[in-house]
């Protein structure tokens, strides 16, 4: 007889909105203080807006040392550029995956379009032998990413696989599975997740119960924390239920963390604000 084979919901929480960069107006889903709940994962920002006063300022120049950053566009247009040399722009339903690694210094610049601005981006933790890693950047289109879809689910890939598709993204530090996850209206799934990943999800459309045993229902601008198991039952009501669908297998190691930057000892830390301070920063690309 099979134990736990539905996971349950451990903890729920709503977006809080907050403030970033240089007056850019978010939704922060989680960050450094759920930290222990969502490893290998740091952060999520859920960014959107209709009036561009809210985002226009954008992210200028800063640095980042020990992640990747995972910018997803759904609408809109983000200018980017950064320390390697690369630029361009992170237009509607494509990924930007950056991994900061020894270092690297970016911007993020959103522009004004006939669309409203919408995305998010999350935040992978490096593990301990790969934080001093040379940087790398990949630019994803949405055409690079498959999208599974019959009558009760359609799902974009970014990372990890769903059904016989794999995401464009691979070789990456952390073991991991990131998707656009849409359930149809009416419609139950069940999903198959990877029994030792921490499995997160937040909902931005729609509404659903989220678990086999919980009848509660969970709506736009929720996340969910699950407990362990081999599967999720998500039963979407007539709106639909579309859902980041997060999964990874938790490095468990010892986090030292201030704003843009994460290592694993507070001498790392003080190291990497003193080389930023110093200009010496940037390292050679081994």
């Amino acid at each position: 007889m099979k134990t736990n084979e539905f996971r349950d919901i451990i903890s729920h929480h709503r977006a809080l909105p907050v403030t970033e960069g240089a007056g850019v107006r978010l939704q922060r889903v989680f960050g450094n203080a759920a930290r222990n709940i969502t490893d290998p994962f740091l952060l999520l920002d859920n960014f959107g807006s209709d009036n561009p006063d809210d985002y226009i300022a954008g992210f200028p120049w800063h640095p980042h040392r020990g992640i990747e950053t995972v910018t997803y566009m759904l609408e809109g247009e983000v200018e980017h550029e950064d320390s390697l040399g690369n630029k361009g722009v992170i237009k509607s339903g494509d990924v930007q995956w950056m991994t900061a690694g020894s270092g690297i210094i970016h911007q993020e610049m959103p522009k004004i379009t006939d669309k409203s601005l919408r995305g998010f981006q999350l935040w992978v933790n490096l593990p301990a032998k790969s934080k001093m890693m040379n940087p790398r950047y990949r630019d994803v289109k949405s055409t690079d990413m498959p999208v599974y879809e019959d009558v009760e689910v359609k799902v974009k890939i970014i990372c990890g696989q769903y059904e016989n598709l794999k995401g464009p993204v691979k070789d990456l530090e952390v073991d991991a599975r990131y998707l656009d996850f849409e359930v149809k209206k009416n419609m139950v799934k069940d999903i198959v997740t990877d029994k030792e990943h921490n499995v997160l999800i937040y909902i931005f459309e729609g509404s659903g119960v989220f678990g086999e045993n919980d009848k509660t229902v969970y709506r736009k601008g929720q996340f969910l924390v699950f407990g362990s198991g081999e599967k999720i039952r998500i039963k979407a009501k007539e709106d639909g239920a579309r859902f980041l669908f997060i999964s990874g297998k938790p490095l468990e190691e010892p986090i030292a963390w201030y704003g843009p930057i994460v290592m694993n000892t507070r001498e790392e830390l003080e190291t990497a604000f003193r080389e930023y301070s110093n200009g010496t920063f940037l390292k050679t690309q081994k």
